[in-house]
């Protein structure tokens, strides 16, 4: 949860609550409810906690001490935000996601995942590509 893994950068830091939340600009009570879980940060306060610490903005995923090998985000990832699924299935991919990977109506996704972490992943892939043409 996010709550604890807040509390463990911060305590990783030695830091208290009120020099966290001056940290951030946000209030010592905010700090509190964060860890106690009655609130979570904006994406934006995540943005610049997951930099400040130069990890990335994942780490609201559990961590604990012996698991967390808190590391630097890989250049070239990317987080573009959250999209809802519509009704039947369709997801709006951001302006920003398609401009970088140049995905233009009619392209062609393959829809990938892992059960075992939870991730669903698209690549973009020509015909030749899906009828093993190079």
């Amino acid at each position: 949860m996010i709550s604890s893994n807040i509390r463990y950068l911060r305590n990783q830091e030695g830091l208290s609550q009120e020099a966290f939340a001056e940290r951030f600009g946000v209030s010592r009570q905010s700090v509190a409810k964060w860890e106690n879980g009655d609130s979570t940060p904006d994406i934006v306060k995540c943005r610049e906690i997951a930099d400040h610490y130069e990890i990335s903005i994942d780490f609201s995923l559990p961590l604990s001490a012996e698991q967390a090998e808190l590391s630097k985000p890989n250049e070239g990832k990317y987080i573009f935000g959250v999209t809802k699924v519509g009704e039947r299935g369709q997801i709006v991919i951001p302006k920003h996601a398609r401009e970088i990977f140049d995905i233009k109506p009619g392209d062609r996704l393959m829809v990938m995942g892992d059960t075992n972490k939870g991730g669903i992943a698209l690549a973009k892939v020509s015909m030749g590509a899906l009828l093993g043409r190079k």
